[in-house]
């Protein structure tokens, strides 16, 4: 039988508090230094870290002793609008209305409005083998949109991955735009063996620079060797060669239904560990690869699902991927996630 804690604000302080204990489970509340509230759930393989009232980011993420999430600078999350501002979680909810680096032709900020939102609700619910943190949180502007957006993590027994959930609904009498990427940053695994259900051939190398790369001679060169790979139907399948992938290597998948209805993709370390993903391709019909390696922040994010390219609002609109949600319209994603 499922049970549902309300969660508020004032029940985390910088005192942790076990709110759920039982024989698989614990649940614990607290806060950081920072203010910003945190939720562990415990679980006999590892944890999971949830920021309940900030985008209910996923801080972090450990099974078995390994953590999943990537290199970076931020020893805790920090109370900010935008996400490049505290980029070290494990993953967040990219979009909705925007999403992906913007182009020069683009308003919107980095990854769009909902990775940093404040949350209206945050609750927990508990099932027979499960423990789900969810919540909601209502987008309203004057002259503008208007929707509510559901996100959730879900935690099984024994299990060592976890289920990323985004519902959307429209709340408007018009039409919506809709860009979303569930945006995992795993951790880079060296010499790591990339592999999924999809052809080689579907990855294709990022060819438009945003801002913030800053290119380097060697980098581009590298570039170019991607192309000579991809016109052989191959693509970078090793990360064998770190000092190439600063700045940032990015591969796109379009229109990935045309492959079958299940993605799974998988990096494999030679420590003998696999990391795992896979979802709905009629619910994400786009998938980014994204590598970076330098002294301060390296992450093999094999793949972030998406309904288009993250490369901003315009480039969407442009390649007819921008999905337009009806008056009372809802989308619902999910993705699984985690360690083999």
């Amino acid at each position: 039988m499922n049970y549902k804690i309300n969660l508020e604000r004032s029940f985390f302080s910088e005192k942790p508090f076990v709110i759920l204990k039982n024989n698989e489970f614990t649940v614990t509340l607290f806060k950081y230094e920072s203010n910003i509230e945190g939720l562990e759930i415990k679980n006999s393989r590892g944890k999971v870290i949830v920021l309940p009232f900030m985008g209910q980011m996923i801080w972090d993420v450990e099974f078995d002793a390994v953590n999943l999430k990537m290199k970076n600078m931020f020893r805790q999350p920090k109370p900010v609008e935008c996400i490049v501002d505290t980029y070290g979680c494990f993953a967040f909810h990219s979009g909705l209305l925007a999403n992906g680096c913007p182009s020069p032709e683009d308003t919107h900020p980095l990854h769009g409005e909902m990775p940093c939102e404040t949350m209206d609700h945050a609750w927990l619910e508990l099932e027979d083998d499960a423990v789900v943190i969810g919540g909601d949180v209502e987008y309203a502007q004057g002259f503008g949109h208007h929707y509510i957006a559901s996100p959730s993590v879900r935690l099984a027994s024994k299990m060592a991955n976890i289920q990323i959930g985004m519902k959307v609904k429209n709340l408007a009498s018009v039409p919506m735009p809709l860009q979303y990427m569930c945006h995992m940053n795993y951790a880079y695994v060296a010499d790591g063996i990339i592999s999924s259900n999809l052809p080689d051939m579907a990855f294709k190398l990022r060819e438009s620079i945003p801002a913030h790369v800053k290119p380097t001679e060697l980098w581009l060169e590298y570039n170019e060797e991607i192309k000579k790979m991809q016109l052989a139907g191959k693509t970078l399948s090793k990360l064998d060669q770190p000092y190439m992938y600063d700045p940032e290597i990015v591969f796109m998948a379009d229109k990935i239904e045309q492959y079958g209805d299940l993605a799974e993709f998988e990096i494999a370390s030679p420590e003998g560990y696999t990391f795992f993903t896979k979802f709905s391709t009629q619910e994400f019909k786009y998938a980014t690869r994204w590598i970076l390696y330098n002294g301060d922040q390296q992450v093999a994010a094999f793949v972030l699902p998406g309904t288009c390219r993250p490369e901003g609002f315009t480039a969407a609109q442009k390649a007819k991927s921008l999905i337009l949600l009806e008056p009372g319209e809802q989308r619902v994603f999910l993705v699984i996630t985690g360690k083999k």
